[in-house]
């Protein structure tokens, strides 16, 4: 990561001219910056034997901002140049008012640099890639005469992002991603089933195009396909749970992970609104919000603000210590930024938003908690989810899951729903797997129409009581 460094955008305009506009726009307010935005990304989708989709899409723009108490003055425009700014000077002045604000102090600076530069799209030729995708195609089919679809897809992107503010400081991050993934349908006497996987993170695509990574997801996604051949229908009713380690962490980060951002607590409508140093889980539940892990999806050497990542505590030992903060939010809620101020592009304003949310490991066997299960579901994988941020109610669907009897995990259960509330479920908390694990680089979270690229984890988890939606009493 570079922080003076102008030089992409110096053909548009200099640096000097953009901070006297930034500066008039932000007269009098307490905060604001200009956020100029250079994005490239490339997705090629291998559909059932044929090239279904390739593209490639380069934009670039900026976003400026002047913020005064709970008021915030917005505008972008994918045209950087003078006029442009100062057209969006005005519209963001609105916001100030009279002004008599007193800037904010601006945040701490880093030469920290959690992943690399390079170009992901340049590591193969765009042959190589369709290539590529054909030989995923290929293989998957040669593994199981039951495949009659399978679909390969992999994408990558470069973000550069540059962050003025009003007093001068500049920085600027390089931020890549990659992904490749697998989805299979199988069919016998019938019945079709489907399954997934894939991953990817802030790196290149040459690791993910190795053998060893693609064969690996291909196989995956066949197993769970095929588990879902011989599924039987999920019961329905009240019962204990254990969730895998891993991906099934996005329960974790919609119910219980949105309700713990600055700007639902700062209004007042989380659930976990007002319960600062309270229980408001279970004994040895410890949930963090980690930016700073090098290469993951949900990582930022700094966030959208200009303010470096961190590793938030937010649950600790089952107390609530603490929110994730933008600079807005926190600033009117009397604490620091925690480096949680994300935006989808230069188009959309900053708020707060996770990076890497996840649930420490405890110390219990992951093989005994599943022996303890008397009766319930062992939930492995999820698909979509809803949440509700004022209540915390969820709903979930499973994407593989199974019926346990007296600590014998038995026949694939299809249909299953977990239905129940993040305070409640979270003080459900039985046990605490050894096995914590982060999910393999596929998340992404939508927030007032902005999305975000985010990873969850957990450890295997036994919840009491959730309520169980089926299609079997």
């Amino acid at each position: 990561m570079s922080q003076d460094q102008f030089a992409p955008f110096e053909s548009h305009i200099d640096e000097a001219k953009a901070l006297g506009v930034l500066r008039e726009a932000t007269a009098g307010a307490e905060d604001g910056e200009l956020f100029l935005e250079r994005r490239r990304s490339e997705a090629l989708v291998f559909d059932d034997g044929r090239v279904k989709n390739a593209s490639y899409d380069a934009s670039e723009g900026f976003g400026l901002r002047a913020v005064k108490g709970e008021v915030s003055g917005f505008a972008h425009s994918t045209e950087i140049s003078e006029a442009a700014l100062k057209r969006a000077a005005e519209t963001a002045r609105l916001a100030v008012g009279d002004g008599g604000g007193v800037m904010a102090p601006p945040p701490s600076r880093t030469n920290r640099a959690l992943y690399g530069s390079a170009d992901p799209m340049a590591d193969a030729p765009f042959a190589t890639k369709i290539d590529l995708l054909r030989e995923i195609d290929a293989f998957t089919r040669d593994l199981d005469k039951r495949v009659v679809q399978v679909t390969a897809s992999m994408a990558a992107s470069l973000q550069e992002v540059f962050i003025l503010r009003p007093e001068g400081g500049l920085v600027s991050d390089i931020r890549p991603m990659a992904r490749l993934n697998v989805s299979v349908i199988v069919e016998e006497n019938g019945r079709r089933e489907s399954g997934s996987h894939g991953g990817g993170g802030r790196f290149g695509l040459a690791g993910l195009l190795e053998p060893h990574h693609w064969q690996g997801a291909a196989r995956e996604a066949l197993r769970i396909a095929l588990v879902n051949l011989v599924a039987e229908p999920a019961p329905a009713g009240a019962f204990d749970v254990v969730l895998g380690p891993g991906w099934p962490g996005v329960m974790l980060h919609e119910a219980v992970g949105h309700g713990l951002e600055g700007d639902f607590n700062r209004k007042k409508t989380s659930a976990f609104a007002g319960l600062m140093g309270t229980q408001v889980a279970a004994k040895g539940v410890t949930v963090v919000d980690d930016g700073t892990i090098p290469d993951r999806r949900g990582s930022i050497s700094i966030d959208d603000e200009g303010t470096p990542s961190a590793r938030n505590v937010l649950i600790e030992d089952g107390v609530l210590v603490g929110y994730m903060q933008d600079r807005q939010n926190a600033r009117l809620m009397g604490v620091s930024p925690t480096g949680n101020g994300r935006r989808e592009g230069h188009a959309h304003p900053p708020m707060p938003r996770m990076t890497n949310t996840y649930m420490l490991g405890g110390t219990t066997d992951p093989a005994a908690i599943l022996a303890d299960l008397k009766d319930g579901i062992y939930a492995v994988g999820f698909g979509g989810g809803q949440v509700d941020i004022t209540n915390g109610k969820f709903v979930f669907n499973c994407t593989e899951a199974y019926r346990v009897k007296n600590g014998v995990v038995g026949a694939p259960v299809k249909g299953a729903t977990l239905v129940g509330d993040g305070p409640a479920a979270m003080k459900g908390i039985r046990a605490i797997g050894s096995d914590m694990a982060l999910d393999p680089g596929v998340g992404n979270c939508g927030k007032a129409g902005q999305w975000v690229p985010v990873g969850v984890g957990q450890p295997t988890l036994l919840i009491s009581g959730l309520t169980v939606g089926g299609s079997a009493a």
